[in-house]
């Protein structure tokens, strides 16, 4: 039954994952990636995936801080070491259960970059740490949904590729 009732709270986090694609101001996308990582969070209760109860708490007060403007380095510090200690107390599932927590720790270290193309990288590598770790913790509504992530921002980077190839190519003309 856990199994059951941590799928259906991965899909529905994933459904308003999917969702905040739609939003166009910051703040909301903050807000409602927010109530997300929530739902996320009662999934990986179910799956009894601690570093990700853990890792999403601490995303959730993360995201609270950029809202906020306050995204500084001694926060990316202090969230940086309270993930890492609470990850590695309370992992149940060995080097499969650290991969969120270097994903997690990347994304809040390199969210700022101004280069899409990072940025998008950035993205996949993140989601494939959670993919490896939704796999183990059989979260599979969730598995389709990083793996439909990963194709689109894959996709995304090579057409911004292909555009800028073309855009180069009239001015060179």
């Amino acid at each position: 039954m856990n199994l059951i009732i941590g799928n259906i709270l991965g899909l529905i986090s994933s459904l308003i994952m999917v969702s905040i694609g739609l939003i166009k101001n910051k703040k909301k996308i903050l807000i409602t990636q927010n109530i997300q990582i929530m739902i996320y969070t009662f999934s990986n209760v179910f799956l009894g995936g601690y570093t990700g109860i853990i890792l999403n708490i601490v995303n959730i007060f993360r995201n609270y801080l950029c809202y906020k403007g306050q995204l500084k380095l001694q926060y990316k510090i202090i969230i940086s070491i309270i993930s890492i200690s609470l990850s590695l107390l309370f992992n149940n599932l060995g080097i499969f259960g650290l991969l969120p927590l270097l994903g997690s720790t990347l994304y809040l270290w390199f969210m700022n970059v101004t280069n899409i193309i990072k940025f998008k990288q950035l993205i996949i590598f993140t989601i494939s740490t959670w993919l490896i770790y939704n796999i183990i913790i059989q979260s599979y509504t969730s598995v389709l949904f990083n793996i439909i992530t990963i194709i689109t921002n894959f996709l995304s980077i090579i057409k911004i590729k292909k555009f800028n190839t073309k855009k180069i190519s009239k001015l060179d003309n």
